[in-house]
């Protein structure tokens, strides 16, 4: 993922002369920063609202502890959450819930609206077949740079064609790429959301067609119960991701692993149930 970050340089040449002078680093007042290594997957706040504000971004710690947003729901038990962004795709995502079904797997698709509205077929499908459906705007828009009123559109949008798809309605919220600011959450809050992203330790990358096993390395090694798993029933030309979960379904079963919802495993969190064998 890429950093959003608060610096810029300027160039002054002054009286003719061909000197080159850098200016001194500017760290404006309430500018979000990308908090820690690894932030770059979630994204760093540094956008203005329509009042000229730029809410800081505080850091992944500060979102959890104050319960704004997620990253992995430590649970009881070998329970993990996959999750598929950006879809629904007419040709993978039936293939995927094929698989998923192949071993009583549930999992959360972060659905844009504009797809649901596509393809309302295949988002009724996950729902009728015990998956989770969730909020992944409307167009897939970068939310950083956009005013409250157009966040709002962009979730707002999403929620009324899902649900009229789904026959549900979403609670949880993904924003594309995983870039956030405060307004963003506090716009989702507002819509009823929770802001969910997923687990650093799984670098899946299978939007950008890795490899196969880059993808199944990148889940298999270091599962932990209450991981969430980013993976993607749509990408830009021919999926890996249908033949990483292939390999990578049967292994995690084979290895006492249940794969749940994002909604689950926040109930089991809050109730703390085992989710193994439930």
């Amino acid at each position: 993922m890429r950093h959003v970050g608060a610096n810029k340089r300027k160039k002054s040449i002054s009286g003719g002369l061909a000197k080159l002078v850098l200016s001194s680093v500017l760290i404006l007042a309430g500018m979000g920063q990308a908090a820690a290594s690894g932030e770059a997957a979630t994204g760093a706040a540094s956008a203005s609202n329509a009042a000229g504000r730029t809410p800081a971004f505080k850091g992944r710690a500060y979102y959890e502890s104050r319960g704004e947003a997620v990253w992995e729901i430590p649970v009881e038990g070998k329970a993990i959450a996959l999750t598929f962004d950006d879809g629904p795709d007419p040709v993978d995502t039936p293939a995927i819930l094929d698989l998923l079904g192949q071993y009583g797997a549930r999992a959360t698709f972060f659905i844009t609206g504009k797809k649901a509205e596509q393809y309302p077929g295949i988002v009724r499908r996950e729902a009728l077949e015990g998956h989770e459906v969730a909020n992944h705007t409307y167009t897939h828009r970068m939310l950083l740079h956009c005013t409250d009123a157009q966040i709002r559109g962009e979730i707002s949008m999403a929620q009324k064609s899902i649900a009229m798809a789904a026959g549900a309605m979403p609670v949880l919220f993904r924003p594309p790429e995983g870039f956030f600011n405060s307004r963003v959450l506090s716009v989702g809050r507002e819509e009823g959301l929770m802001t969910v992203l997923w687990s650093w330790h799984h670098a899946t990358d299978d939007w950008a067609r890795p490899g196969v096993g880059h993808i199944v390395k990148g889940i298999l090694n270091d599962v932990r119960g209450g991981d969430i798993v980013l993976l993607h029933d749509y990408v830009s030309g021919r999926t890996q991701t249908i033949d990483a979960l292939r390999v990578i379904l049967p292994k995690l079963a084979e290895e006492g692993y249940s794969f749940v919802t994002v909604s689950e495993l926040l109930r089991a969190k809050n109730s703390k149930t085992n989710l193994v064998n439930r």
